[in-house]
C-alpha cells in the first residue's frame, strides 16, 4: 500500500509530515503554541512545504524554534515586570499569521509567476522572516537585558517594554538574528549571498520602522494590534529587500 503512494508529491509529503509533527507536539508536555495555534501552524507548514519544499520549511522552522527560545529569555524577570508575552510566550493563531502571513503569500505566489519574479518572491520570503526574527530578538533581549532603553522617536529614556523602545543590546541581538536566518536562506539555496545583504538591511530598516509605528501610531488606533503591526513590519521587510534587489539589477543592466 505504502509503495503505491506517490511520495514525490510535495503536498502529500507536506500533509503527512506536518500531521506527524502535530501529533508529536500534542504529546510533548511543554507546549510552544496553543491548541488552535498548532492547527494554524499545520496549515502554514503544509503551504510552505507544498510550495517551497524542505528549503522553505527549514526557514520557517528555524524562525519558530529560535523565536520561541528568545521569547523565553529572562521570562521570570519579564513576567515580574509585566512586560512578558501573554500566555508565557505560547503562540496562538494570531501570532502564527502575524509573523508568517507575508512569507506565506510570497511562497504561494511562486506557483503563479516565472523564474525572475520567483527569485524576488523567495527573497521576500526570507526577508520577512529575517525581519520578524530580528524584531522578536531585539524586543525580547532588550526587555531582558537592555541597560538603557530609549524611545526611538525622541531618544528619551523610557522603561523597558515600552512600545517603540530600543536598546543597544536589543539592536545587536536583532542584527545577529537577521544575519543567522539570512545565511540559512543562502545555505539551503533559496537566496544568493547578495540576497543575504539585502535581507539584513531590510530587516534592520523594517524593525526600526516597526518601533516608530509602536511609538507613534499604535496607541492611537485600537485596530493596530501587535499582530497587525507584525504583518506591516514583515511586509516592509519583504518589500525593502525586493526593491534593493531590483535597484541593483537596474543599475547593473
Amino acid at each position: 500500500m505504502l509503495s503505491s503512494i506517490n511520495w514525490s508529491n510535495p503536498w502529500l509529503v507536506a500533509g503527512v509530515l506536518n500531521s506527524v509533527l502535530l501529533a508529536i507536539a500534542f504529546l510533548i508536555p511543554k507546549k510552544l503554541l496553543t491548541t488552535a495555534g498548532y492547527f494554524h501552524a499545520w496549515i502554514l507548514g503544509v503551504l510552505v512545504w507544498g510550495t517551497l519544499g524542505w528549503q522553505g520549511y527549514t526557514i520557517v522552522m528555524f524562525y519558530f524554534f529560535t523565536g520561541s527560545a528568545v521569547t523565553r529569555v529572562g521570562i521570570k524577570q519579564k513576567e515580574a515586570e509585566g512586560i512578558a508575552e501573554k500566555r508565557s510566550g505560547k503562540r496562538g493563531p494570531e501570532n502564527v499569521w502575524g509573523s508568517a502571513l507575508v512569507a506565506t503569500i510570497c511562497a504561494v505566489l511562486t506557483l503563479f509567476f516565472p523564474e525572475p519574479i520567483q527569485q524576488l518572491l523567495l527573497l521576500g520570503y526570507v526577508a520577512s522572516f529575517c525581519t520578524k526574527l530580528s524584531d522578536t530578538s531585539a524586543s525580547e533581549v532588550g526587555k531582558a537585558y537592555g541597560k538603557r532603553t530609549f524611545l526611538i522617536t525622541t531618544l528619551q529614556p523610557v522603561a523597558r517594554g515600552t512600545e517603540g523602545a530600543i536598546s543597544l543590546e536589543g539592536t545587536i541581538a536583532g542584527i545577529i538574528a537577521s544575519v543567522a536566518i539570512a545565511f540559512l536562506g543562502w545555505g539551503v539555496g533559496i537566496i544568493s549571498l547578495t540576497g543575504v545583504i539585502w535581507c539584513v538591511i531590510a530587516a534592520f530598516v523594517a524593525t526600526n520602522l516597526e518601533s516608530v509605528i509602536g511609538a507613534t501610531l499604535q496607541s492611537e488606533f485600537d485596530w493596530l494590534t501587535n499582530e497587525i503591526v507584525n504583518i506591516i513590519n514583515t511586509l516592509i521587510g519583504a518589500v525593502v529587500a525586493i526593491l534593493l534587489a531590483l535597484s541593483t539589477s537596474i543599475v547593473m543592466a
